[in-house]
């Protein structure tokens, strides 16, 4: 599974991640976290808003920082 993070590196995109690990811990998955900083790569994905979240190429949020359990939810 691959868990991507859309966003520049700004501190919100810092926290998304934060909450990604702690969702594929609790949820006991194996997954890859890779975080997407280049503009016209975020953009591909449509996403116009940061810091976004997609789970193997489906955005699942973007514009605002779900928490561990919202994350977790979708990853099972």
């Amino acid at each position: 599974m691959k868990v991507e993070i859309l966003g520049t590196g700004c501190p919100k995109c810092e926290k998304l991640c934060k909450h990604a690990e702690e969702a594929i811990r609790i949820a006991g998955v194996e997954a890859e976290i890779v975080k997407i900083t280049k503009l016209s790569d975020i953009s591909s994905y449509g996403v116009m808003v940061t810091p976004a979240l997609a789970i193997d190429g489906t955005v699942k949020v973007a514009g605002k920082i779900p928490t561990a359990d919202e994350i977790t939810k979708w990853l099972a």
